[in-house]
This record gives C-alpha cells, structure tokens and sequence, in this order.
C-alpha cells in the first residue's frame, strides 16, 4: 500500500461490547485483543465460566482456581465433559477473597492468569499434563476438593506429594523445595511456601505414567507460540524454565500431521489423556512441527468442465445473470448480503470456466454496485466501521444491537461474513484489475480483521481472530460467555474464510496472503474431516452418538451437540448443507473421503421425506454430496428443483455436477488435489 498507514474504516463507538478493563492487566489494553479465544470465558462477566485448557477444565473463582480433569457423558444426541471441582487452589487467609483474577499475558497457545490477592500466577498452556502455579511470595496454599481425600503423602525430601481421591482418581503434586502439606478430609493445607508448584491427574492411576510425569516435573512452559515458517507448515515453540525436557500432550491431529523427521521430538505412545477431542498422548520436546498436504487454491474447478455440458451451463447462466438486480436487494444484514455478492461472483468465474464471457460484464456492474456501498461508507441501512476498544471491524446494526447481523457486533462468525464479501472481492478485482487497486485498501482491512497476523503493539487487529492454532480450527462464538466454551458450526464458511482470502492474494499477486489463505484452509479442512465429519464405525464419539450421527451439528470445547443454531438434530439436511455452503472449487478437497461422503448422504436421503417438506435450498446440498459418487443421479434431481439456497444457484449446481468424475472409487481419499507432488519427492 502506498499510504504508511493501513485503511481503517470510520471509528465508531460501541454500546453493547463487554468493558475488557475489568481482567485484562493495564498494560494490555492499548493493544488489540483476542475475542474468540480458548480462553474468553476467562475474560467475560464474572470471569468465572470454565474453559477447557486440555487436559484440564479450569474455573478462576473468588481468588482461587478450580481443576477438573473431565469425565464425558455420552448419548445419541450430544456428547459433553462434566465439570467437577477436583481440585480448588487458592490462598490460605487471603485477606481479599473476592478480588477477581487478571490476565497478565497471553499468546498463542496459552494464557497467564494471576490471583493477585493470593500472590499465585497460573502458567495455563495448552496441552500441558501439568498446571503449573508460581507462588510468588511466602504463601500458606489451601488446596481442597468436594472428594474425600483417602490419602496425602509424600516422597522423603517433601517435594513430591500422592493424593488419593474417593472418586478413584490419584492427583500428583510437585514443589521446587520442599513443603510441607496437612489434610484432613476435604482441604490440604501448606505451610509457608515460596516457589513452583505442578499438580498432574495420573491418568487411570498408571504407574508406568507416574514415572513419566516423575521424569519431566522439572521444566515447565511459560508461553508457546505458533509460527508459519513456511506453506502448509506450522512450528510450535514453547517457552520453558526448569531443566531437563519438556513434555506436553498432543491431540490426534497433531499426531497426524506431526513430523518427526523435522523436529526433534518422541511420541509417548503409552502416555495418554482422555478427552472429548479425542486421546490426548505425550509428546517430549519443546518445538514441534506440523506439515499438511498442499491444497491447491483455484479460481475454477480442478478437473474442468465436460465440452458437452457447457451449453446447459451457459443456459443456466443466462437465466441466474439476468435475474441480478442490484436495485432489489432487501436484506441489510452483512451475512446474507455478503451471501449474495459471493453468489454473483461465482457465476462470473463460472462463466470463465465455460468461456462464456458475454455475461461477465453485467456481473461485473453487479459486484461494483453492491460491492463499493458498504466499502465507501454509502450503504445507509448499515455498513463497515472499526471499534478500538477490543480492536476490529463491527456492523453499524451491530454496534447497537448485539443480536443484530448474527452477533458480529459482539465478534460472533466474523470469519463466516467477511468471507463471503473477500470472495466477491476477489473476483471482482480478477475481472476488473483497476477496480482492484482503487479498493485494495478496504479490501485488506476487511481480510486483516479475522487474519492479522502481526504480533506488534500498534497493530490495530487481534492476531488471527478466529482461528485457534492449538486446535487448528476456528470458533465462531465471540464476546458471549458460554458455560460449555466457544463454538463453531459451518466448517465449510470456515474454509470459505480463508480460501477466499488467497483468491484475494492471487488476484492482487501477494503470495504471502495466498500462502496463509491455503495453510489456514488446509489446517481447518483437516479439522473438520476430524471432529465435524463422524465416520461410520469410528471411536473417537463412542457408540451412542456415532451410530446415530455423520456430522456434529455445533462443536464446543467442551460439547458435541447434534442440533444447530437454527435447527433441530432431525433436519439432518440443514446439518449436511451447512457443513457444505457454499459450493466451491475446494468443497471438493473438505470432501474428498468418498466412502464418508456417501455414508453422510444415505443418512441424510430419508430426511428430505419429511412431512412437512423440506427446502429446495437445503436439498440442493445434498445432491451436490450424491454427485461425488453418483453424477447421473444427482444431476436429475437437482435439474428438478424449483429453488436454491440464497448464496447458491442453479448455475453452480451444474457447473459442480459436470465436474465430478463419471467413475470414482471409494477409497479415493483425494491425493490427487495438487499434481505437483508426484514432482516434488
């Protein structure tokens, strides 16, 4: 940009944002800070909602804080970890038990936590076996438990502690000097301590495990950060103090994706964790790295369209361009409108594809029409405007209305809404270069709001706000405290987020946008194939709620709900076409398991029966699945639909069907996306 300083859209002030005074440390607060975070309930209301610091559900609560390592309960419609007080830490005769806790820093993948009144700071990292606490002054420690404790005891030198809960589970407590601990038969009690304390659940009382947590009580992290050193490739680096090795624990994704052949570490196969994610297993070493398969981002479609079915695309074309009417649009909410920009933008590349370019021109008017109000500021009824209070993009209806435009105001689906305007964008500066460089400004502030990566101080966007580089996904669920975490629904406007945002590197030449748009695409479709798509036969869920579902409806840290926000578990599909929508060249890569891909619509075929009917939109998904593995079929169903989902259309529908394969296997699990890797070994 020619300017030194990036655009910002007009400031406004905000009447429904939640006051981040209230925990953030003061120095924290001129900078731009996380809204969709693993640790936002920490920082919400009271600040004394649960988050799910894996292993460990941690509560902060009147100057103490309270451990829960997670039992699941399971059924055929929702999976969930139950929070029970373990373990409480806190001050012994604090004299201001009702002070609230203060986040002193925070990073990538963990949140320092101080009890103030306690002198305590909690080092809560992401996938540590241990919490770690720093006693940071002479401090008689209470650690109680709503169990009965059958036993406390110690090593010879007092700087290990065994403690024996009645509820079967055994609770290992490591000091940095001795310290000497009393119980009777619900609260230990220390006498005056300084120094490091770590405390670790001994998963199912193993002692082969107890060797292992003896062997690395030593060193313990303090932050950790997530580093992109290359495409398709994410480094872990932890900060740690202490000696010897560090260990941490890795979720089955990690393990997928981690390379021992580039970094120095050993996987403790024996060493696990239970967890709603899946089994937790150790890993010692102190920076790891991930490595996805390419994707390919593309404008147009990966095997190309039939020669003989361009005619009824472009039949089809005709009729969806000519019903454009800038003039008739009636929604004002940034969702829905940016549903049907990203709509009109995908007939012009369709019309590419099938070079049939006499459209492209009125798309064009179109896109610039609809585009450039809500870029200049001129679409009354609501529009663009920057908030410096957490630090990002808010709606004009969202700054007054936390309900309003789904939540945006509050930071809720930032990614889902301004993927679908970065998509129209980036069309439209393909196709009209000089329109791209006159908007580029807005253009990467729009991208900037959910995909900043910048740690510096004058940023003006929190760093990459929806996306959690311990999970590898985003949540979508802002500035609202939600007992059971934060949440995502639609993977698919997910990928759409970040897949578009490298279409806007590709049309404006910036390889690093396109690089960050394809690594985050691919890291969020590997997430959903693991925990939103729920194969037949698979462990990860049990019995219960596997046999009963294909796909989780809403993902929380701490649920899987079969339900939707706007649906009810039966309409199953609502549950396949949001995991869909929007239907692009790299819905092919996200469904790229055949043999799932036809579980997942022979489960969701009766559904479309229901009495009552079910939307022609919402069937249009399903037959888009059913063309992966059985094109004749779905093209028959899909030519007699009288609708389409108001970001999709009949163009689309054709283009993706006479673009699957006329024979595909099942076993294809979709190595074939990027033909430079049969060059690249």
């Amino acid at each position: 940009m020619s300017s030194s300083q990036p655009f910002l859209f007009p400031s406004t002030q905000s009447t429904v944002l939640p006051d981040p005074s209230s925990f953030f440390a003061p120095n924290l607060l001129s900078n731009p800070l996380p809204t969709n975070s693993f640790f936002q309930n920490f920082v919400l209301k009271n600040g004394d909602q649960p988050e799910f610091i894996h292993p460990y559900i941690v509560k902060s609560s009147l100057s103490s804080l309270t451990l829960c390592y997670p039992s699941q309960f399971h059924n055929p419609a929702f999976i969930y970890q139950n929070f029970i007080a373990d373990l409480t830490i806190t001050a012994l005769n604090n004299p201001n038990p009702n002070s609230p806790h203060v986040i002193s820093s925070f990073d990538d993948l963990s949140v320092t936590l101080d009890l103030p009144s306690s002198n305590l700071r909690f080092f809560l990292v992401k996938g540590s076996p241990f919490i770690t606490c720093n006693v940071l002054g002479n401090v008689a420690l209470s650690i109680s438990t709503i169990h009965a404790i059958l036993e406390c005891n110690s090593n010879s030198n007092r700087t290990k502690y065994t403690v024996k809960l009645n509820n079967g589970q055994t609770w290992l407590l490591y000091a940095s000097s001795p310290i000497d601990l009393s119980h009777d038969l619900s609260t230990i009690k220390s006498g005056v301590f300084s120094g490091v304390i770590r405390i670790a659940c001994l998963p199912n009382s193993d002692p082969t495990c107890e060797a292992v947590l003896d062997r690395f009580s030593s060193c313990y992290p303090t932050s950790g950060n997530a580093v992109f050193s290359q495409p398709f490739c994410l480094e872990y680096k932890w900060e740690k103090n202490g000696w010897g090795d560090l260990l941490m624990l890795a979720h089955p994704l990690h393990l997928q994706l981690l390379s021992a052949t580039d970094c120095a570490v050993t996987v403790l196969d024996g060493f696990k964790y239970n967890s709603i994610d899946g089994e937790l297993i150790g890993v010692v070493g102190d920076s790891w790295i991930l490595k996805s398969d390419p994707v390919s981002v593309t404008w147009h479609s990966i095997k190309g369209v039939k020669e003989e079915a361009c005619l009824e695309i472009i039949d089809a074309l005709n009729k969806d361009v000519a019903s454009l009417d800038s003039k008739g649009i009636s929604t004002t909410s940034s969702y829905f409108y940016g549903k049907l920009i990203a709509r009109a933008a995908r007939l012009a590349l369709i019309a590419e594809e099938v070079c049939y370019l006499d459209v492209i021109p009125v798309i064009r008017k179109f896109l610039k029409d609809t585009v450039e109000p809500w870029l200049e500021g001129t679409f009354e009824a609501n529009g663009f405007f920057y908030e410096s209070k957490w630090g990002g993009i808010v709606t004009k209806q969202g700054a007054l209305d936390s309900g309003a435009d789904f939540g945006f105001g509050v930071y809720n689906d930032h990614h889902f809404h301004i993927g679908h305007f970065l998509y129209a964008i980036a069309v439209l500066a393909k196709i009209d270069p000089i329109w791209g460089r006159k908007y580029r400004p807005q253009a990467y502030a729009l991208m900037a709001d959910f995909m900043n990566l910048s740690r510096r101080t004058n940023s003006k966007y929190a760093r990459l706000r929806c996306f959690d580089l311990w999970k590898l996904h985003s949540w979508a669920g802002g500035l609202t405290e939600f007992a059971d975490g934060r949440n995502q629904e639609s993977t698919s406007e997910a990928v759409n987020a970040y897949y578009s945002a490298a279409l806007m590197g590709l049309a404006y030449g910036d390889t690093n946008l396109v690089a960050i748009g394809s690594t985050l695409s691919a890291f969020e479709i590997h997430s959903a194939q693991t925990w939103w798509h729920v194969k037949e036969g698979s462990t990860l869920y049990g019995e219960e709620f596997t046999k009963d579902n294909r796909v989780v409806g809403v993902l929380w840290s701490n649920k899987r709900d079969s339900g939707l926000w706007f649906a009810p578990a039966e309409w199953r599909e609502c549950r396949l076409g949001i995991q869909v929508l929007p239907i692009l060249p790299i819905t092919e890569v996200l469904f790229s398991d055949v043999q799932f891909v036809k579980q997942l619509v022979e489960w969701t075929l009766p559904a479309l029966a229901r009495e009552g009917g079910v939307g022609e939109g919402w069937k249009g998904f399903v037959y888009t699945l059913e063309a992966i593995y059985d094109k004749v079929g779905a093209l028959d169903k899909t030519r007699s639909l009288t609708g389409f989902d108001d970001g999709n259309s009949l163009s689309n529908l054709l283009w993706w069907i006479h673009t699957r394969d006329d024979k595909v296997e099942e076993s294809d699990k979709g190595s074939k996306f990027c033909w430079f890797r049969h060059y690249s070994h």
